[in-house]
Parts: C-alpha cells; sequence; structure tokens
C-alpha cells in the first residue's frame, strides 16, 4: 500500500512531486542566477502553465514557430524547481523562459535582485480543483485523489501540490516588484487570446505587428495544442501519464466547475476560500459565485 511520502517530497512546508523533484534541484534552484532578461511565469498547478509555455517563446522570438514544433515544452520553457532545469540551462538562449509553481517567499536570492520579469496567471480556484482532480487521476506519479470530495478536502487544507491556493495568490499578488510584475487571469486569456498576447508583448516590450499576433493565438489555441506533439505532453510514457483515464490537455474551458460541484461542495468551498482571502482584505477579479 503506497503512502503520501511515496509520491511526495515536503520542501518548507509544501508537498512537491517525488518524480521531478529532489533535494538537489531544489538547491539548484536556490542557486540559480536570474538575468536581467529572464522571463519567468509564475502558476500555481494547473492554472495556465503549459499555455505559458506555448505563448512566451512565441512572443520572445517574434512568432517563429521553431521552437514548439521542434523542442518540448518542458524543455524549452523549463520549471525552476524541477529536476530537468540544471540538465538543459546551458542550452537556453536569452531572453530566456521559465516557469514556477513556487510562492513568492521562495524565489532564490539572484531574483529579487535582478530586473527579471514575471507573469502570474491566476485561474478560479473551482476549475483549478476540477483540472488538479483529473490530472490526479492520470498521473501515476501522483497519489489516487479519492473522491471528488475528499480531493476538495485535501485542497482546501492544502494538503496537496505547493499548498493552499490563496496562500499562492496572496503571495505574488502582494509582492512588492513595482514594474517587474503582469497579471492575467485564465479566464481573460480564454474570453480574448489574441487582446492577452498583445498585453504581454507589451508588458515584455516585445514589438509585434497584428499580423504576428494573431498568428500566435491561433497557434496557441487549445485545439492547435492538443494536437502538437511537443506540447500535448503525448511523449511522456504510459507509465507517468496514462492519457487513457484522461488527458492532459482535458478541456481548456472556463466554468467546467458547474458539472461538478453540488450545491453543498459549492457553499462550503466558497466559504471557505472567501474567508482566508477576507482575512487580508483581498480581491479577486472575479465572484466565486
Amino acid at each position: 500500500m503506497s503512502s503520501s511520502e511515496d509520491f511526495f517530497l515536503e520542501y518548507q512546508g509544501l508537498l512537491l512531486p517525488r518524480e521531478t523533484h529532489c533535494a538537489e534541484s531544489l538547491n539548484f534552484a536556490q542557486e540559480f542566477t536570474f538575468k536581467d532578461d529572464d522571463v519567468v511565469a509564475v502558476t500555481y498547478p494547473k492554472s495556465g502553465t503549459t499555455w505559458m509555455q506555448e505563448i512566451l517563446p512565441l512572443v520572445l522570438n517574434g512568432g517563429d514557430l521553431t521552437p514548439v514544433h521542434t523542442v518540448v515544452n518542458w524543455d524549452r520553457v523549463p520549471w525552476l524547481e524541477e529536476t530537468r532545469l540544471a540538465k538543459i540551462v546551458d542550452k537556453l538562449t536569452s531572453p530566456r523562459a521559465l516557469v514556477t509553481h513556487f510562492p513568492y517567499s521562495f524565489m532564490p536570492p539572484s531574483f529579487h535582485t535582478s530586473k527579471a520579469k514575471v507573469i502570474n496567471v491566476i485561474r478560479n480556484p473551482k476549475d483549478v480543483l476540477v483540472s488538479s482532480y483529473y490530472f490526479h487521476q492520470m498521473a501515476n506519479f501522483l497519489e489516487d485523489p479519492g473522491s471528488f470530495d475528499e480531493f476538495m478536502d485535501k485542497f482546501l487544507e492544502g494538503r496537496v501540490l505547493f499548498g493552499k491556493w490563496t496562500d499562492h495568490v496572496k503571495s505574488w499578488r502582494c509582492a512588492e516588484l513595482g514594474d517587474r510584475i503582469f497579471f492575467i487571469t485564465y479566464e481573460e486569456m480564454a474570453q480574448d487570446l489574441p487582446t492577452s498576447i498583445r498585453r504581454i508583448s507589451d508588458f515584455l516590450c516585445c514589438s509585434l505587428s497584428e499580423d504576428v499576433i494573431h498568428k500566435i493565438a491561433k497557434h496557441c489555441s487549445f485545439e492547435s495544442m492538443k494536437a502538437n506533439t511537443m506540447s500535448n505532453f503525448s511523449l511522456v510514457p504510459k507509465e507517468y501519464m496514462d492519457s487513457d483515464k484522461s488527458p492532459f490537455l482535458r478541456k481548456g474551458v472556463t466554468g467546467d466547475w458547474k458539472n461538478h460541484f453540488s450545491s453543498e461542495q459549492l457553499v462550503r468551498f466558497t466559504s471557505v476560500i472567501n474567508k482566508e482571502l477576507e482575512e487580508e482584505n483581498f480581491s479577486l477579479p472575479w465572484s466565486l459565485d
């Protein structure tokens, strides 16, 4: 019988998957040297990470599709905290794009002394919960999530990957980074991807034409990414991710939580999340109701 310790590594109070994290990778992350022109996309798990791994290289290189057709997404925009970074960091060319699930306080010293820019993507936590639930079902390196109700309890208590959603969101929203940080929601990107890409482009001081903006948006549609073997995680062996249980890129929509929450679960979920946010007068860009 497997226990949680078989799947998770505890790091400063956070649960991380052992399959992709170890003491050495976490030490490498803390000693990582950020450059001034680095860009890091910050997300809580299942909040648009893969989307940003597709968008960022295209924005930074003027819409050239070559990298997203020839390099797997976890190598073209690697995770700061995962074991893979140490193996491919020397192959990254500037401006480098990275992603991280770290809360703000976990970022390495060099990040704070650099001018590296941050794009923080936030997603409705109810949809995050649903996406995480299906991910746990198909990811064999994670423990079985149990019932949806049981997994909701774990999520609300922070007994999931990278801790409480509220703690993560607040840590970055309250970060004093001035014009180094840009906030956008998954919902904004889903509603109008070209406009979202234009805003990201402007933040990164990339001068892109409208034709290039729409070219990037077309390539970064859910349908296009789902068909791209460099982006859909289909190259990951089935022993790690079983797409027969649930595809990695499952729906890519907003509001899917309405198909999963009972009325009682909705009241319980929103009550806990709202209480934790209200404790620090923190407001969301949309209503949880």
